[in-house]
């Protein structure tokens, strides 16, 4: 049958796809590699170092992981082969629908797993740091910049990340001014790093009787957590430390002592909050592990020989810099402006669908299509 046979050379174009994943992920070491980690959380007093012990099992699971999106590729391969197999024998046409959603779904499995194989910065692999910002504009922008906080916190719960908040300060009439997020999970900075910059959202306003349009921008900036195993010098005359009640839409995150903390680096006037964690102290100490990470963040993106280098420059949340368009109305259109990838669905989008975008970034990223400010986001 003529129809079997072209499934079956297209379903041959995925072998050395496949072949070449394994090769990339080294599937093999990363079984031995498993084995010495899991000997290693055998040995005795494992558990009484618990930063070390969780390091161990974070590197564990992402190795399982991966190894199981590697075998469940063969499989499917194997499966889709054994179906046309099947149907040349019986001569069964019947069967052909179902093969050729099996070799839909097998190619949207290894487009992604190729994806993540772009992953190889030196913090890709790492949990990401999320921070929002509303721009100028009142109410309008703080309502965008909680839309903003639901969209990706619904993006990384769809994926299996876990997203806790880190610091949330409300707005006046409506949304939020501020807030930060951790997501983690294996390779969460690495493709969420896509996503720093301004976002712009034109509709027509629930806040304006009168019904006119309204365009209002949010800053998104994305960094990764830093191990604590590396050293930054930061002096401490350099931080201003303030302390707060903690606060939150609805009632949530509430503390009624001034248990909040909030440093200002002085020399760069980069602010990093937290209001979560159970005392002052380990409030204090993921702000600072924020403000570590944001200062690596900026040396390695404009190629600094030192800290001391940052300069504060901070771009207007506003106008001329924003990476991403959401329209609702006259039309419906989301797009960014680096890669040209855009989407007339706007609510699935606002629930989390971002794949496109991550996705259209990563490969213009590999093929070297973006300009020099854009690889810096």
């Amino acid at each position: 049958m003529l129809f079997l046979e072209n499934l079956q050379s297209e379903l041959e174009t995925y072998r050395p796809k496949i072949k070449e994943l394994g090769e990339v992920f080294d599937i093999e070491n990363s079984k031995e590699r498993i084995l010495e980690l899991q000997e290693k959380a055998a040995e005795p007093g494992f558990w009484d170092d618990q930063e070390t012990s969780q390091k161990v099992l974070q590197e564990t699971r992402a190795l399982e992981g991966r190894i199981e999106k590697y075998n469940k590729l063969k499989t499917s391969f194997e499966d889709i082969e054994v179906m046309i197999e099947m149907a040349a024998e019986e001569n069964d046409d019947g069967m052909i629908a179902e093969i050729e959603e099996e070799l839909k779904s097998l190619a949207q499995a290894v487009d992604d797993l190729t994806l993540a194989s772009l992953l190889t910065g030196e913090y890709d692999k790492s949990n990401a740091i999320i921070n929002f910002h509303a721009g100028a504009g009142g109410t309008e922008a703080q309502d965008w910049c909680e839309m903003l906080f639901r969209m990706y916190s619904r993006w990384g719960e769809a994926h299996g990340f876990n997203v806790k908040t880190l610091d949330y300060l409300e707005g006046g009439d409506a949304g939020m001014k501020s807030a930060s997020v951790i997501v983690e999970g294996e390779n969460a900075y690495g493709y969420l790093k896509s996503e720093s910059g301004i976002h712009r959202l034109v509709r027509i306003s629930p806040f304006d009787s009168s019904g006119s349009r309204h365009t209002s921008f949010a800053a998104i900036d994305v960094m990764p957590e830093i191990d604590d195993s590396i050293e930054v010098e930061i002096r401490p005359e350099d931080i201003e430390m303030q302390v707060y009640r903690s606060s939150g839409a609805g009632g949530q995150h509430i503390n009624k002592t001034s248990s909040a903390v909030r440093l200002i680096h002085k020399p760069t006037g980069i602010v990093c909050a937290c209001q979560t964690q159970r005392s002052q102290f380990q409030n204090r100490d993921y702000a600072m592990k924020m403000l570590k990470a944001k200062l690596i963040e900026i040396k390695e993106r404009e190629n600094l020989e030192r800290i001391e280098d940052i300069k504060g420059v901070q771009k207007e949340i506003a106008w001329g810099a924003q990476i991403r368009s959401y329209v609702f109305m006259p039309y419906t259109l989301v797009k960014d402006h680096r890669t040209g990838y855009e989407t007339a669905n706007v609510g699935a989008v606002m629930d989390g669908d971002l794949d496109g975008f991550i996705n259209a970034y990563l490969k213009s990223l590999s093929l070297g299509n973006l300009n020099d400010e854009d690889k810096r986001v």
